[in-house]
């Protein structure tokens, strides 16, 4: 029987499998190494291309677009500093104040605190002030109260006026802040008494005259603003309810002349032909507009194209009327001399402009108010 022989190099013994081992990885590092060096030559070999590219227009134009990129987006920045520096807050300076700055420190009424020693009451905001004006020649208190917006016996009740005859050019005229009363309080007046004279409720006055806070504004004397009021009515004289030119005198242009007087002294637009019926004269909005000649109205209201109107009946069956007005101040049946103002100025109807389309007829056939 034959003896089994072990071969040396077939026996797995440590050192045999440490050096097995060691070979391997000896093998890996070289393979390594090896890429290692074509990847830097790869990486080197593209780094060269690169740096290469930047010398020339490229280059150049890459470093300018870079730069201008850098710029702007350090704008924000920049403005940000600024503004935080420009805002700092400065060095304040303590001030000793005596009794004597205590004055300064007061509100002043009905507004902001003043810098004087002597406070001053200042309108309340949204509340308008009020005005007085001088009345000119062509102003009625019905234009008066159109052009401010309040009623004609707003305005008469705070001048003190209870009959609109008695008005002359050059006098005065004080216009409410609103539709209202001004009032002057007296000794034994009490917001509850003044309230039912006016029949407005008792807050109404404390609140638009600020009694609530300032109650010193309800003394005698003072002068308070009752909005909502229920105003007196005021007297139109049948024989004219214009203001005269001057104290007891008459309007010239309303003297009897034997022909026709202007409604209005305004400016002539469009003359009577076969294609107008009337005499257009423009004027502001809200002036006046007289009779013709003595009368009785025998029409108002609203017709199409010529707006409101108001026509006066006269003697020797002439018809004359008055359209595109803005409001008229009589009726139907009321007797009107000339010159009477019976409304104003508008535009109502189809109109480019304040004016008044001026009409007279007799009978069927259409005449020229100028040569009436």
């Amino acid at each position: 029987m034959g003896q089994i022989v072990r071969r040396s190099q077939a026996t797995r013994t440590p050192k045999r499998l440490f050096q097995r081992y060691a070979r391997i990885a000896g093998e890996h590092v070289a393979g390594g190494a090896m890429r290692g060096r074509d990847l830097g030559g790869s990486i080197l070999q593209g780094s060269g291309s690169y740096v290469a590219g930047l010398v020339g227009l490229r280059g150049l134009r890459l470093a300018l677009n870079t730069s201008v990129a850098v710029l702007v987006l350090s704008l924000p920045f920049a403005a940000t500093a600024a503004s935080r520096a420009s805002s700092a807050p400065a060095t304040l300076t303590a001030t000793a104040y005596t009794t004597t700055d205590a004055a300064r420190a007061q509100t002043a009424a009905r507004g902001a605190i003043s810098g004087s020693r002597s406070p001053v009451t200042v309108a309340a905001e949204g509340a308008r002030p009020i005005q007085e004006v001088t009345i000119h020649d062509g102003d009625t208190l019905a234009t008066m109260a159109n052009y401010y917006d309040v009623s004609a016996e707003a305005i008469a009740f705070a001048s003190g006026i209870s009959d609109a005859s008695t008005l002359h050019i050059g006098e005065k005229l004080v216009i409410p802040p609103a539709e209202g009363a001004l009032y002057t309080v007296t000794d034994t007046d009490t917001v509850e008494s003044v309230a039912s004279r006016f029949k407005v409720d008792p807050s109404v006055i404390m609140s638009y005259n600020r009694l609530y806070f300032e109650p010193e504004h309800f003394a005698p004397g003072q002068l308070i603003f009752v909005r909502g009021a229920a105003l007196p009515s005021l007297r139109y004289a049948s024989a004219s309810a214009q203001i005269l030119a001057g104290p007891r005198q008459q309007n010239a242009s309303n003297a009897r002349i034997g022909s026709l007087s202007w409604p209005v002294a305004g400016v002539i637009t469009q003359y009577f032909w076969s294609g107008h019926t009337g005499v257009d004269l423009a004027a502001p909005y809200g002036t006046g507009i007289g009779a013709s000649d003595d009368g009785v109205v025998s029409a108002t209201g609203w017709v199409a194209v010529g707006g409101i109107r108001v026509c006066v009946d006269h003697a020797s069956g002439l018809t004359t009327c008055y359209y595109h007005t803005s409001a008229v101040y009589v009726s139907v049946g009321q007797q009107v001399s000339r010159g009477q103002i019976i409304a104003a100025i508008g535009l109502t109807g189809v109109t480019t402009g304040p004016h008044v389309h001026w009409e007279c007829k007799r009978g069927e056939q259409f005449l020229n108010c100028l040569g009436v």
